[in-house]
């Protein structure tokens, strides 16, 4: 079906999203920062990255920055709890403006997330 890399440093989310995506059919990477993210994207020709925006190391939107740089034709998806001083809301729209083709707002149900899966693969080059 393709590849998708989850970068969360919530292991239970990681866990949890890569279940459901694998019983679907998808190839499931996974990893909790940014930078192994990055390095995962370019070496593994992922073709839909989920990401969160706030973790250590490397936030999402830095990473979403460099993804459109390096790896023009992956499919973004942000998701966010909010937190960090800026609201959940401000937080995802500032991931769209960067290049995020979809966002998911912590918490999300499994049909919010394989909705936007889908529609990644849907829209891809």
């Amino acid at each position: 079906m393709g590849k998708v890399l989850i970068i969360d440093d919530d292991v239970q989310i990681l866990r949890a999203l890569r279940a459901l995506l694998e019983r679907e059919g998808y190839e499931v990477l996974v990893t909790i920062d940014g930078t192994t993210g990055s390095r995962l994207c370019k070496e593994e020709a992922v073709d839909v990255v989920i990401t969160d925006i706030l973790m250590p190391e490397k936030d999402g939107l830095e990473l979403i920055i460099e993804l459109r740089r390096d790896c023009p034709g992956v499919k973004i998806v942000a998701m966010s709890g909010g937190g960090g001083g800026l609201g959940q809301e401000d937080l995802l729209y500032m991931a769209r403006g960067l290049g995020a083709s979809d966002v998911l707002c912590k918490p999300f149900s499994v049909a919010e997330v394989l909705r936007a899966v889908r529609k990644a693969f849907e829209n891809r080059p």
